[in-house]
């Protein structure tokens, strides 16, 4: 098997997987102790300081930024760092982190997919349909499963918000190839990652007031750390070292273990769980996704690009975000 500088490049994107599905969990922790503008800050925030220093290490120093790639990348971080993370902590305030864990990597590929298909930018093959069929189908057993189950209207509504931000992260995703053409993904992930803090900043200072800093727990400043360090640095230099040994189409794909890992540290973390409805609507969801962006191929092998677009489409995919 491939490796990149010794590392089994599979192994690399495990790890970034383990590393975005735990992320749910993590900010749920935090978000229980403070506002949900103000959490997301203390993530992005911490994580823009680590991808400076990611990039001051490990970017390339040989070709220079112009001022308009440095303004698309900032631009593209309006959606994939500013509202999609208000969505995603609001999202956390009002429901489970297991919830989000799977309507947010589950939703944004089918909801990238299905843009890409109606604007004919993919070619609607019949597998393509059905797993988007699947997937619309799933997300709606999944929220029926929410209504019925007890959540009551605030659950209800932070599902809402994730799919919401599943939605922004799907128009960061279709907006990264043009982000990319003139910058490499590091340093496009930085500057949209700045872009996003300061706004995330602006947004919380009526918050700021309302948090009683001294009584934050250790617990609550080292899930900041590792938020900032793991899902939002650490991560993304993994995932790119991946994606060189072995394409974009075989990462991507590896996005749907996300839900699994994030499933996982929500049960075992914060006890959270699933009523047997929402267990029938994730698998369905998972399932339709699964084929919606494999359109029913075997794994992806090697170094393989997928033609047209949807290479490019899918590193976006699961540049996580974040997540």
């Amino acid at each position: 098997m491939s490796t990149v500088k010794g590392n089994n490049p599979y192994l690399l994107l495990t790890a970034t997987m383990v590393l975005w599905g735990s992320a749910f969990s993590s900010s749920k922790v935090v978000v229980e102790q403070v506002p949900h503008g103000v959490a997301a800050l203390l993530r992005f925030g911490g994580g823009a300081l680590a991808l400076l220093l990611a990039l001051r290490l490990f970017g390339r120093r040989d070709t220079a930024v112009s001022a308009r790639d440095r303004g698309r990348a900032a631009l593209a971080g309006v959606l994939g760092v500013f509202a999609y993370n208000v969505c995603f902590f609001w999202g956390l305030a009002l429901a489970p982190a297991m919830d989000g864990g799977v309507i947010i990597p589950v939703m944004s590929p089918v909801l990238t997919t299905a843009f890409l298909l109606v604007s004919r930018k993919e070619r609607a093959s019949p597998a393509r349909i059905a797993g988007l069929c699947l997937g619309v189908a799933g997300a709606v057993v999944f929220f029926i499963g929410v209504w019925t189950g007890g959540g009551g209207t605030g659950r209800l509504a932070g599902d809402l918000l994730f799919l919401l931000g599943a939605c922004c992260w799907a128009a960061y995703t279709l907006a990264g190839p043009r982000v990319l053409a003139g910058i490499e993904p590091l340093r496009a992930t930085t500057y949209a990652t700045l872009a996003g803090a300061v706004l995330l900043g602006i947004y919380s200072v009526p918050e700021m007031g309302r948090v009683a800093w001294s009584d934050l727990t250790p617990g609550l400043w080292l899930n900041v750390v590792f938020l900032a360090i793991g899902p939002a640095a650490v991560a993304n230099l993994l995932y790119y070292r991946g994606v060189a040994a072995v394409g974009p189409a075989s990462a991507s794909v590896m996005m749907f273990m996300v839900p699994v890992f994030g499933t996982f540290c929500a049960t075992v973390f914060l006890g959270e769980s699933f009523g047997p409805v929402q267990t029938v609507g994730a698998l369905i969801l998972l399932g339709g996704a699964v084929l919606a962006v494999t359109q029913g191929r075997r794994w992806p092998s090697g170094r393989s690009r997928v033609a047209g677009s949807q290479g490019s489409d899918l590193r976006r995919v699961s540049g996580v975000s974040g997540q």
